[in-house]
């Protein structure tokens, strides 16, 4: 099978990690030999209810016997994606009420970035230093890390960049702007929170200038961060939300909501402004729909946030120089890029999931299923100390 899978599967890097899974439970991923690997990753935040959770499983289960794709997205009503953008609507506040569902997080930030100078009939674009929002030409044009651009240009015009949590930019967003982009907690940078009141400030000047806020939860969403949406910590609603990862406990999905004024405008003029075929695709809209029920019913958002000070009192260790990050979206920063590696694939071997950031080379990433337990995040922390302490020796 490995070798199978390098000759006849497109590879993304010259050295995947090349696991061969058997099958997955909980919080454990299972090889071809039976050996069980805790996951501290979930699927880089996908998987947010862990691995094959009963209710998940039971709504595909049951939406796959009735029927599973009928129609290109937006001209039949089937439940799932209708109950479920019902849902998100009563979860989220005014006026971000009507979502469009599509097969990823980077098509949802293609259709706001449509949507945005549908609506304003303008074209310039803001995004942020260090941003990463996906890998189609629109997404990747928001970038401006020039090693992962140059390959792939020309891309789409009219995106200039500000730092994050610099005040001092903001003066950059004027008339022309049809759109700021940022992650809420930027994520490939190394998980960068935003700095006192700087998401709010953003929110001033995009209402000054009549430019439209969007805001990436891609990562931080569904309950990663004590709340449902990390927006929802700073006190900033966005005019364009946009999701994926977590929302389908691994299951492809994205999705972009707005107020219903502004999503009609993709309806006409012209018509069918976005198009998807497996948009709301009821399997996945069940998957989603039961994983929000889930994430919202329990005291899962809530235990996030103690489960991080578990991480953050377990995790000390002279090679640890911070834990940025908040809830169960954590990246835990060593003193250089050699380090990071050596912890990631000496924990593989060991049998624990751990990953790196895009950006930022000295970050482990730990983003961990929600419903995991008090006692597996001690002893894959155990592991961590165990590998820190050999490589200091």
């Amino acid at each position: 099978m490995k070798e199978d899978f390098f000759r006849y599967q497109a590879q993304t890097t010259p050295h995947p990690l090349a696991l061969e899974i058997s099958y997955a439970s909980g919080s454990y991923i299972y090889d071809t030999d039976g050996r069980a690997h805790l996951d501290f990753v979930a699927g880089v935040s996908a998987c947010s209810l862990g691995h094959c959770h009963p209710a998940v499983v039971k709504a595909i289960q049951e939406q796959a016997a009735r029927y599973m794709h009928v129609m290109v997205y937006g001209e039949y009503i089937q439940a799932p994606a209708v109950e479920y953008s019902k849902k998100l609507a009563s979860l989220l506040p005014e006026p971000l009420e009507s979502t469009y569902l599509v097969n990823s997080g980077t098509e949802a930030m293609e259709g706001a970035i449509k949507l945005a100078r549908r609506a304003t009939g303008r074209t310039g674009i803001i995004a942020a230093r260090n941003a990463y929002h996906g890998n189609t030409m629109g997404s990747l044009s928001l970038m401006d890390y020039e090693e992962r651009l140059a390959p792939f240009r020309p891309l789409v015009p009219g995106v200039s960049h500000i730092s994050f949590n610099n005040p001092e930019d903001l003066d950059q967003i004027d008339e022309n702007t049809a759109a700021v982009v940022l992650e809420t907690i930027q994520g490939g940078a190394g998980f960068i929170m935003p700095e006192g009141d700087y998401l709010q400030k953003v929110r001033e000047r995009c209402d000054e200038t009549g430019a439209l806020l969007v805001l990436d939860e891609i990562q931080p969403g569904f309950g990663r961060t004590g709340k449902l949406f990390a927006f929802e910590h700073y006190n900033c609603i966005p005019d364009i939300l946009v999701l994926g990862k977590g929302m389908a406990s691994g299951l492809p999905v994205g999705a972009f909501t707005a107020s219903h004024e502004l999503m009609q405008l993709l309806s006409d003029k012209p018509k069918l402004g976005h198009i998807t075929t497996f948009g709301g695709n009821p399997v996945i809209a069940a998957a989603a729909l039961a994983t929000l029920n889930e994430i919202t019913s329990g005291q899962l958002i809530e235990q996030t946030l103690e489960k991080e000070q578990v991480f953050r009192k377990k995790l000390q260790h002279k090679l640890i120089t911070e834990i940025r990050g908040k809830g169960l979206m954590l990246a835990m920063m060593v003193k250089d890029p050699e380090t990071a590696n050596k912890i990631v694939l000496e924990c593989a071997r060991r049998g624990l999931v751990l990953f790196w950031l895009l950006f930022e080379p000295r970050a482990v990433r730990i983003s961990p299923p929600l419903p995991i337990s008090i006692e597996e995040i001690e002893e894959g922390c155990d592991i961590i100390l165990e590998v820190l302490t050999e490589i200091e020796q």
